[in-house]
């Protein structure tokens, strides 16, 4: 009976990924299934966008022209990993867990690594924003954690007997100040953050265990930060496998902040003995010779950090283009091409 259940829950997705593909057409689909086991220093990005922009009618091309599914462009730039966030209950259905089980299909059919990165928000949650979901606005804190608990399992329980396996769990995103605010915010109660992140941790665990389960923050660079909030989790029996990091230079700052972030990449190794990954780096699209710059210096030093123990490095949405969502720091122009910023992704 379950195999059966799998099997019709596989056409279902099919469904919902034919009718998330851009104007009713044919969709774009892989083409070349990976059957390899990929390992090693991770190259990806995250492309959380992609269904809303196929819907939108934005198409992908190679430098050649030729019209190509996004995440299978991914690997043909020379990427291994793919980052894929979920929200709770967005209002426009968007990066909703049937939306992350139609991309995390797509990757696992081309043999890409795979990170879920949990908002626990039913929109955005980063530094400035950490708003719990409607549904879980006024639930007493323990009721808040089984809450968590509850999300990321049915989450992970749905990829899961999907037969898609995944590489990383991120529990929260940019969580510098604590996540579901103002209950979790570090800053007021670090112990109510560290118990909300253990519910999240915990559960992924049991689902999948030999996920890295990381704790992402922003501003790789800021030293001091990080020693806060890790030192703070620490204090209050915070869980975590892997300290995840976001950096976001400019043209005139990215050599210091790549400096800065190494320095901060060895000592959080150092200080709490676990490894790191960067989960979002990024620059504007129309600098792509100082991006590729920045990137080929930042891989090459990640990866000498002493014993391996930085894992990879993720571009925050490189295709998005022609001021998609008034984003600019993408790396494609605005014909949907990539840049020559993601050559540092095939060295």
């Amino acid at each position: 009976m379950k195999f059966t259940i799998n099997i019709l829950f596989t056409i279902l997705s099919l469904c919902t990924f034919i009718a998330c593909s851009s104007n009713d057409e044919e969709p774009v689909v892989p083409e070349e299934p990976g059957d390899e086991i990929v390992t090693g220093f991770a190259k990806g990005a995250d492309v959380s966008w992609v269904t809303e922009m196929e819907k939108a009618g934005y198409k992908f091309y190679n430098r050649s022209g030729d019209e190509k599914e996004c995440i299978a462009l991914m690997r043909e730039l020379g990427m291994n990993a793919i980052r894929l966030r979920v929200w709770v209950n967005p209002a426009s259905g968007w990066c909703n867990s049937g939306d992350l089980l139609i991309k995390a299909w797509r990757a696992k059919n081309l043999g890409m690594r795979i990170m879920v990165d949990f908002h626990y928000s039913d929109t955005w949650a980063d530094p400035s924003s950490q708003t719990k979901p409607a549904a879980w606005a006024n639930l007493p804190f323990n009721e808040l954690k089984e809450a968590v608990a509850t999300h990321t399992s049915e989450v992970l329980t749905r990829l899961k007997e999907n037969d898609i396996d995944v590489e990383w769990i991120q529990i929260g995103n940019e969580t510098r100040n604590g996540m579901l605010w103002d209950d979790g915010m570090a800053s007021e109660n670090m112990r109510n953050y560290a118990e909300l992140n253990n519910a999240g941790y915990d559960v992924a665990k049991s689902i999948y265990p030999g996920a890295g389960i990381i704790v992402h923050i922003d501003s790789g660079d800021n030293n001091d930060l990080f020693r806060w909030i890790f030192d703070g989790l620490q204090s209050e029996g915070g869980k975590w496998d892997i300290i995840g990091m976001s950096l976001y230079p400019t043209a005139d700052t990215w050599q210091q902040m790549n400096q800065a972030c190494l320095a901060n990449m060895e000592d959080m190794v150092a200080r709490y003995n676990c490894p790191v990954i960067l989960c979002e780096v990024g620059m504007p699209w129309d600098e792509a010779e100082i991006c590729k710059a920045f990137l080929n210096d930042l891989i090459a030093k990640s990866q000498n950090i002493p014993q391996d123990n930085c894992l990879g490095i993720f571009y925050w949405e490189p295709q998005a283009y022609n001021n998609w969502n008034n984003y600019s720091l993408g790396a494609f122009d605005n014909s949907g091409m990539p840049t020559i910023a993601l050559d540092a992704f095939s060295n």
